[in-house]
């Protein structure tokens, strides 16, 4: 969610109060240490500066995610991308990097796309 909210040089109020939502509400983050947000965002930032950075950071997420929860990291990634009601290239090009890297379906990609985007349409 970070990444994606980082990937366009900036970070938006609606990003960040999706990140802060989900993390506060979602079954998924209930063990989860929401004063580990800070350190995570600095990471995410130090890898966004490294030349291999992006590899890196999809190394770490594939060790210690479990690969069932590869299409739930999507979907979270989709709801931060589209919160603010704008989708940016560099978002959009990372959406497509983490459907990749995670071998995501293209099919189920896409059907998470459309309720990310379904959830966030204004007038």
């Amino acid at each position: 969610m970070i990444a994606v909210s980082a990937s366009d040089e900036s970070i938006r109020t609606a990003e960040l109060v999706k990140i802060q939502s989900a993390v506060n509400n979602l079954p998924i983050f209930a063990e989860y240490d929401e004063a580990r947000i800070p350190d995570m965002s600095a990471l995410v930032f130090d890898l966004f500066e490294q030349e291999d950075g992006l590899d890196a950071l999809f190394g770490l997420i594939r060790d210690n995610l479990p690969e069932r929860l590869f299409e739930t990291a999507y979907a979270l990634a989709c709801d931060v991308a589209a919160a603010d009601g704008t989708l940016r290239e560099a978002e959009l090009r990372l959406l497509e990097e983490i459907r990749y890297e995670l071998a995501l379906d293209r099919l189920h990609a896409a059907a998470i796309e459309r309720g990310a985007r379904a959830r966030h349409m204004r007038d």
